[in-house]
């Protein structure tokens, strides 16, 4: 199958890989197990799949998920079992317990079909929920913590970071007060950097810029302004590298794709510039991934601006 990928400008393919988390289980496109299940394993199989990263499923819903899967998932010890990060519930030792479980059933026996919960989201609102939580957590186990970022989150990510975890935020919904302010935003990706903690983004970022869109999929929903992914990841990629916060801001509210100019060595906004060794780094570990309830619509998206 063509692979689109080998078209574009070398530091697009760096910045878009492993990129979007599939989330299908949640608002706006709420979907039921099986075909969420068929959706990420379509999208595993298709040309777009170096963009694809990890499913995400409530721990609620694992077992749903296993039975759903079943017959979808690769035997005979492939190179790269499905990668799940599961939503944590009030629960944590049993999660782990039930994660413990799930892992060592799919990794010792083939007929189970080759896939791994090697990730968990969890909430965090201060910083023993983020101690109590790390005591628990195995040192394989990457843990992200969702934090509240309308007040200064500096903090909290300094002992994310303390703990050897990683930072989560929220970056809409489908109500326009979900949408954090591009000040809180670019606060909150400072604080990162200045933690050296790494984090991933969640919710309300179906597209590549920043622009008003319908918040759900039905006839009669209501618009609202939504962040950009290329925005976000943009402006963490060159907040690592230098850029403060009143630049970063600046970098969310961009609107136009012609303000990102890719090209094979690496890619330039204002007078900024990142060369693909550091968009590599920026990329692979300090702005992770993104959950999105749509791998289709962002895709779709990039195409319709010339990217894809």
């Amino acid at each position: 199958m063509k692979d689109q990928s080998k078209e574009m400008p070398a530091s697009l393919r760096l910045l878009l890989t492993d990129l979007i988390d599939y989330a299908g289980l949640f608002p706006p496109a709420a979907l039921e197990m099986a075909p969420a299940v068929r959706n990420y394993a379509g999208y595993l199989a298709s040309e777009n799949a170096w963009m694809l990263g990890r499913f995400i499923v409530p721990m609620a819903r694992l077992d749903e998920f296993e039975q759903s899967a079943s017959e979808l998932l690769p035997r005979g010890n492939p190179v790269y079992p499905w990668r799940l990060s599961a939503l944590g519930s009030a629960d944590l030792a049993a999660d782990l317990n039930r994660i413990g479980e799930f892992n060592h059933l799919h990794a010792r026996d083939e007929t189970a079909g080759a896939v791994v919960v090697d990730s968990i989201e969890l909430k965090a609102e201060k910083a023993d929920d983020v101690y109590r939580a790390m005591r628990l957590l195995p040192r394989t186990m990457l843990a992200y913590f969702e934090i509240p970022i309308t007040r200064d989150p500096q903090a909290l990510t300094d002992v994310i970071a303390e703990t050897g975890a990683l930072a989560k935020v929220r970056t809409g919904g489908v109500t326009e007060q979900a949408f954090p302010t591009t000040d809180d935003l670019a606060r909150f990706i400072s604080a990162c950097v200045s933690a050296r903690v790494a984090f991933k983004a969640t919710a309300g970022l179906h597209h590549p810029l920043r622009a008003s869109y319908r918040l759900t999929y039905e006839p009669d929903s209501t618009s609202a302004v939504m962040h950009g992914f290329l925005n976000v990841f943009l402006a963490a990629a060159f907040a690592r590298f230098g850029a403060g916060t009143e630049e970063i801001t600046h970098l969310l509210e961009e609107t136009s794709p012609a303000a990102f100019r890719f090209d094979e060595e690496g890619v330039t906004w204002g007078t900024r510039r990142l060369n693909q060794q550091k968009l590599l780094v920026a990329r692979q570990s300090f702005a992770i991934a993104y959950g999105s309830c749509s791998f289709e619509e962002p895709i779709d998206d990039l195409k319709r601006i010339g990217l894809l």
